[in-house]
């Protein structure tokens, strides 16, 4: 049996004239892709094809974010175009996360570092090292890459890391790397690294104020925990 197009709905349940009556608030994530792509295939709707491609990536938007246009091009009634105003719908939701974080000029608590990484960091498929330095009055000074490895662990040359904080006249760091693993547990190589960098930077009288690990979704702080 053919579906329905969203055109012969009740006027009261199209997802365009829905938010357009009651605002973006109550529309669900499906709705708003259906709005983007503006129509589905032969037997489903936008909605019902939105529904569909959520599906697959157990309704979660961030991995949603993750889809080529190859792959959403494997929908049927997912074109080029329909394709590439995902695409482009989700970038910007990054980029507005990441314009959020570049707002933050001073460090208060451990949060904070978590906003500023997270969108740089936090989505990676491999593990980098970044130092956040900072100035007397935990003002952000500069943020800086490290080390860049491959699935398991990032190169961390620790004689980089106070090169650079000596250049900045920063009293302070901030180590953090991402664990795309998704687990936040801090390895025996973590603690050590850690450990290393803190006692390097005893001479220099540089403090590490915190190293976080950093996930998609969350952090660890060690000096939240008291393990720094």
């Amino acid at each position: 049996m053919k579906k329905l197009s969203i055109k012969s709905w009740s006027i009261d349940d199209r997802p365009r004239e829905k938010l357009l009556r009651n605002g973006k608030s109550i529309i669900t994530n499906a709705e708003l892709i259906a709005i983007l792509i503006g129509s589905g295939n032969r037997t489903e709707s936008a909605v019902e094809l939105s529904k569909r491609i959520l599906s697959s990536v157990n309704n979660n938007l961030n991995d949603l974010s993750k889809l080529s246009v190859d792959e959403l091009l494997k929908f049927k009634g997912i074109g080029e175009a329909k394709a590439v105003s995902i695409v482009t719908a989700l970038e910007l939701g990054k980029r507005r996360v990441f314009e959020k974080g570049k707002t933050i000029q001073k460090i208060k608590s451990s949060s904070d570092v978590f906003n500023v990484m997270q969108p740089i960091i936090g989505e990676l498929q491999h593990e980098e090292f970044w130092v956040v330095y900072v100035n007397n009055s935990n003002t952000i000074l500069a943020k800086h890459q490290i080390g860049k490895g491959g699935l398991v662990s990032a190169l961390v040359d620790v004689r980089l890391i106070y090169k650079k904080a000596l250049e900045l006249a920063a009293v302070g760091i901030i180590l953090v790397h991402n664990h795309p693993s998704g687990k936040l547990t801090p390895s025996n190589s973590d603690q050590q690294l850690t450990q290393k960098i803190c006692k390097a930077g005893e001479a220099l009288d540089i403090r590490t104020l915190d190293h976080l690990i950093i996930t998609e979704k969350s952090y660890f702080s060690f000096a939240d925990e008291g393990v720094l």
